[in-house]
């Protein structure tokens, strides 16, 4: 059962269940137990299965880990204490598992050396194992294992298979794994969460288990994944929440009172005085870009501006390891009066006191922003002090919206991937090199992970066929059998010698992933990331080195273009590396929205002013009650104003706006779908419409999407009416928008790319062979022959069935998007056709979104301009 704990124990409940020694050492390191402490410590001594969930600076790593060092200091009182392994502690980051290394040796030496100035006792013991440990510190792990060892998922996951390593885990008590929700909503998790249920299994009994984060949403699927499943209901779980135990103090400010007549230079001035001002006031700021490229461009032009040296560094994952553990070291000496990071910084990594954190434009989502933001502060006490600067309005309203949510305690929901196919092929091989099972057997213990709780039996018997090498079409193709089966007796088992080598250097989740060719002609002209390629489809535009490209094809690594004669790009350059809007952010400035307009609508009359001077008392309260400042209030109330004056209705979460309007610069014909559901959901909407609007017409249509909605190519002439949309909407739910886009992204750069993921992370492509790394060329190539050859055998075939999976609802978020279209269907989300004579205010940024990228910065904002004077003027401004 699942159970929450509200009412915290006693200080001497808590301090009581210690050995006295570690008792004495907390005493005298720390003034009094944190909220995250005062239920853990209790509970984790009654060795019960807790999930904490508190800021950063509360003492998590503590609240998890002193009473497992209570109880080993017992044993080596008791002179019980081994050469084994009695704990496990599990992150993401290679980093934090040597941040938690050096934090935990302090108070282990402490507490040994005052133990042993009294008694002969046997010191507790931790090493970390990942992917950089040396071949020699592993040989020493293996003579005299630790006690509490760190390591990630994928080491953890060859580790079950190391008999002699896992002789010394047959003592293991406790789990831990630490930033839970950044592991939980991907495929490492799901590689975590097989491996736990196999190490349980091969050790013969179960663990405690301990989970931790900081921004974690629901809870209650957090714990289920933390303590998986058996006999088809989740394992016992205490909820102990102390996520808000630190106060924020957040605000949303732009630079400049005008954000869209304010030429760029003075733009640019604004936001790093602003910068400044605040480096200033503050001992150490973090400040969060949303791509690397922007976090080198800040730190550059700090120093360029106002003289700084060495005190400002960046930090982003573009560097090397030595470069940031140096820009951490320092960082935690407090020798750094600033650093900019993209993403790299925002987890658990102890840096020090941070007293102001800045994110520059949205972060995408409230979880993202209150992790950021919960950076500052050290300790349980302080206050997270933090600002996001905004430069435009649609960032503007999204980043308020945010950071009020935030206030108001919510966070954006994570999804565990569930029955992920290729994951399960792995830990297959890897159950068949530890002994010899029944497929019976090896289909529960599966199932007693939580994203598996659910598998199907058709789709395990299909892995173990795929995996016994039953299908002569592969054998073709140089893919063997990895396990043997015998279908009459229902056993499998390891098959071959080469097996083992195999899953050792080809097991984990991460694609390999390389830079791609850029091909104009025969011309090579650059290069651009793989992950960006992924999202390319044929007649995409998008900018290198300053000129713009269309996309016509790929092969192999490398990517055919040709000269664009486009005026802009329909994809930006950091596509790839920004996250998209949260689904629960979109849906919150959606609500926002509706209740704006609402409020709006009452003061618009025949003689309207196209902007208000003065906001009308009742929006201004309503707009008083956001983290924003008196300029944000304006800019906010205009924009609403603007959009209603022009268009005469502005669209929400249960209201679809489409709009047939024409590009002023290029004549395009544009059908703009004004869908407030992020970039996943818009993903989806928007290739499901696309492909029945091209049927309809009989000829190609581009699509633009961004998170507010997305953008039609049409050809020029061609007049859609509202019955057109609601028919091809009907026919889209009576076909089943799955279906659909199954047929429409087989031959999408999305489905190469993926499948190969999927097809490496099966076993069918591998990435190591016998010691020899493959090339990501190569492996293309391979399953590329291979993706024609498992459509021939089955369309069910499981790494194909896994792709698909993988792109339907991890990349897009079909679940949602098939009920939005449904909700469309239904009429329980409005939609409303309007045809403007050039596009509406709120369509303004995602009409360019693609040239959101610093070398057409300037273009962009000319044409953001040329859009909003020509909307001024139709409703009679200036």
């Amino acid at each position: 059962m699942i159970e929450n704990i509200s009412e915290p124990f006693s200080n001497e409940e808590s301090l009581g269940v210690l050995n006295p020694y570690v008792r004495e050492w907390f005493e005298k390191n720390f003034k009094e137990l944190t909220p995250p402490q005062r239920f853990s410590f209790k509970l984790i001594h009654d060795r019960k299965n807790i999930l904490v969930t508190a800021p950063t600076g509360s003492g998590k790593a503590l609240s998890g880990f002193l009473c497992i060092i209570s109880r080993l200091f017992d044993y080596s009182i008791e002179g019980k204490l081994e050469d084994k392994v009695y704990c496990i502690y599990v992150s993401p980051l290679r980093a934090l598992n040597n941040d938690i290394y050096k934090n935990l040796t302090k108070p282990l030496e402490e507490i040994y050396s005052a133990i042993s100035k009294e008694k002969s006792v046997k010191k507790v013991t931790i090493a970390v194992r990942t992917g950089d440990t040396t071949q020699k510190e592993r040989h020493s792990q293996l003579a005299k294992p630790p006690n509490i060892l760190v390591t990630t998922p994928e080491s953890l996951a060859i580790i079950l298979n190391s008999e002699r390593f896992m002789e010394s885990m047959k003592s293991l008590e406790y789990i831990i794994i630490d930033e839970l929700h950044e592991l939980a909503n991907n495929k490492r998790g799901v590689h975590l969460a097989l491996s736990i249920s196999r190490l349980v299994n091969l050790i013969g009994h179960d663990v405690v288990r301990i989970g931790m984060g900081a921004t974690l949403y629901p809870l209650e699927e957090a714990a289920k994944f933390l303590v998986g499943y058996k006999d088809g209901a989740p394992n016992d779980c205490i909820i102990v929440d102390a996520s808000w135990s630190k106060k924020l103090d957040v605000k949303v400010m732009s630079p400049v009172k005008d954000m869209i007549y304010t030429d760029d230079e003075k733009v640019e001035s604004a936001m790093y005085k602003t910068l400044n001002d605040i480096i200033k006031k503050s001992k150490t700021t973090l400040i969060f870009t949303n791509t690397r490229s922007g976090t080198e461009r800040v730190v550059f032009n700090l120093k360029k501006r106002f003289k700084y040296g060495e005190e400002i560094a960046a930090h982003h994952g573009s560097l090397s390891r030595d470069s940031r553990l140096e820009v951490e070291d320092l960082l935690k000496k407090g020798s750094l009066k600033c650093v900019v990071s993209s993403t790299s910084l925002e987890l658990g990594i102890d840096i020090g006191a941070i007293d102001n954190v800045v994110q520059l434009g949205s972060p995408k989502s409230i979880t993202r922003a209150v992790q950021r933001i919960g950076r500052a502060g050290h300790s349980f006490k302080s206050v997270a002090k933090g600002e996001l600067v905004v430069l435009n309005r649609d960032d503007l309203v999204e980043c308020s919206v945010m950071v009020d949510s935030a206030l108001k305690r919510k966070l954006d929901s994570f999804a565990v991937p569930k029955n992920a196919l290729d994951v399960l092929a792995q830990h297959i091989v890897g159950m068949a090199l530890n002994k010899k099972w029944s497929d019976d057997e090896a289909y529960e213990l599966v199932k007693t992970a939580y994203p598996y709780a659910n598998l199907q039996r058709q789709d395990f018997d299909s892995l173990l066929n795929y995996l016994a090498g039953n299908y002569a079409g592969l054998e073709s193709r140089h893919v063997y059998g990895k396990i043997w089966h015998d279908e009459k007796e229902r056993v499998f088992g390891r098959r071959g010698k080469l097996t083992k080598v195999i899953y050792m250097l080809n097991s984990g989740t991460i694609p390999d992933e390389v830079a791609v060719n850029v091909y104009l002609g025969k011309k090579w002209i650059g290069s651009i990331e793989e992950e960006f390629l992924l999202h390319l489809k044929p007649g995409d535009i998008f900018t290198l080195g300053g000129k713009l490209y269309m996309f016509n094809s790929s092969r192999g690594m490398s990517c055919y273009v040709s000269e664009a004669k486009a005026s802009a790009p329909t994809i930006p350059p950091w596509f790839s590396e920004q996250l998209p809007l949260s689904y629960e952010l979109a849906i919150e400035i959606g609500k926002f929205r509706a209740k704006l307009s609402s409020l709006i609508k009452k003061h618009i009359t025949v003689k309207a002013n196209p902007s208000f001077r003065k906001i009308p008392q009742d929006v201004d309260k309503f707009l008083s009650e956001m983290p924003i400042n008196e300029n944000s209030k304006i800019a906010i109330a205009n924009y609403f104003l603007e959009q209603m004056l022009f268009a005469g209705e502005i669209p929400n979460d249960k209201y679809v706006l489409v709009e047939q309007t024409a590009d002023p610069s290029s004549g395009n014909n544009l059908l703009v779908f004004h869908a407030l559901f992020g970039r996943r959901v818009n993903d989806a909407l928007s290739r499901a419409i696309a492909i029945e609007l091209s049927e309809m017409l009989d000829e190609d249509i581009g699509i633009m999407v961004s998170d507010n909605g997305f953008v039609l190519n049409m050809p020029k002439g061609e007049k859609i009416t509202e019955r057109n949309i609601r028919d091809l909407i009907s026919e889209i739910s009576h076909m089943g928008m799955s279906i659909m886009l199954k047929q429409n992204i087989r031959r999408t750069e999305l489905m190469k790319r993926k499948f190969r993921h999927v097809a490496a992370r099966s076993f069918m492509v591998l990435r190591n062979y016998k010691g020899w790394k493959i090339s990501v060329g190569k492996q293309q190539f391979n399953s590329q022959l291979l993706l024609r050859a498992t459509e021939e055998i089955d369309q069910n075939f499981p790494v194909l069935k896994e792709t698909y999976r993988e792109i339907l609802e991890d990349t897009m978020d079909m679940p949602r998007a098939e009920s939005i279209m449904s909700d469309l269907n239904t009429g329980k989300i409005k939609l409303k056709l309007i045809r403007t004579p050039l596009p509406s205010p709120f369509s303004h940024t995602m009409l360019t979104f693609g040239s959101a990228d610093v070398i057409l910065m300037k273009e962009r904002r000319k044409y953001l301009q040329k859009l909003h004077k020509m909307v001024m003027e139709r409703i009679g401004g200036k």
